[in-house]
């Protein structure tokens, strides 16, 4: 991560314990029953003996404490739980294989203007709603599913004058709802219209360390350094130092500051 910054704002608030128990409670009744939680000085570490990942709630914001042998580790922080605790549940139904399952051949795919894409994202994805500027979805029985949102083509040094790099900006699909096979439709949807290079994209790394997008082709090819953001009214603002924060607070006071690990850049090479 990037520069550490130590909150001492009089007006920033942290959660109390009412977060902690509301997730454990979750947790354990809907996820794993034998969910363990161990208080920490700066995180608490909620151990998932039965599922496939550990969960870490950060309390301050403190470099990540490392991982636990080679479990993987899903990072929250606090004002991210505060404001939008019904997704982080949702996303961690479908990492814990409780989701509602879809299968891509039952879906129709279309493309969708931007407000609904913005409407989607702020409704069911955990990240700032992003427009992009190619969107595609998938309905079942005539109710969108799951999206991908795409950006314009880049043209590429050393790559022939028709070559276009294009990023998938933003996926996710509904609720709790797992449309398997649907990223690979919404891509072939989007290679069958514009013919790209090459298609990149950056998966957060406090939510996956090993993406899935490996399966159907994209490859590692480096990282993003983490850093902080004061997010307010679906809008990231870059954080640096005390002064940004104190401003930004002073400026837009309704907001969480959400730290991040990074991510991993992948490439998927058509």
């Amino acid at each position: 991560m990037g520069e550490v910054i130590l909150i001492d704002l009089p007006y920033f608030c942290c959660m109390d314990n009412v977060g902690v128990r509301d997730l454990h409670h979750f947790i354990a009744e809907q996820l794993d029953s034998n969910c363990i939680l161990e208080e920490r000085d700066d995180f608490s570490l909620f151990i998932c003996p039965t599922l496939t990942f550990d969960i870490i709630l950060l309390k301050s914001f403190q470099k990540l404490p490392p991982p636990v042998a080679e479990r993987r580790r899903i990072s929250i922080n606090e004002g991210q739980l505060n404001y939008e605790f019904e997704k982080i549940k949702n996303r961690l139904k479908v990492l814990s294989g409780k989701a509602k399952k879809i299968y891509a051949r039952q879906t129709v795919l279309a493309r969708i203007d931007k407000s609904q894409a913005m409407e989607f994202q702020q409704e069911h994805h955990l990240q700032v709603a992003m427009p992009g500027k190619y969107r595609y979805g998938l309905y079942l029985k005539g109710e969108l599913v799951s999206i991908a949102i795409f950006s314009g083509g880049r043209k590429m040094r050393n790559q022939k004058d028709d070559y276009r790099s294009f990023e998938l900006i933003r996926f996710c699909h509904k609720s709790d709802y797992l449309v398997i096979g649907g990223i690979s439709k919404l891509i072939k949807g989007f290679i069958d219209d514009f013919h790209p290079g090459d298609i990149m994209t950056y998966v957060d790394k406090d939510w996956s360390q090993d993406s899935s997008l490996k399966t159907i082709g994209f490859e590692e090819k480096g990282e993003k350094a983490g850093g902080e953001f004061w997010v307010s009214s679906g809008i990231q603002y870059p954080i640096s130092n005390k002064t940004d924060l104190k401003e930004v607070i002073e400026n837009h006071p309704h907001g969480y500051l959400s730290p991040y690990s990074g991510s991993i850049k992948l490439v998927l090479a058509i």
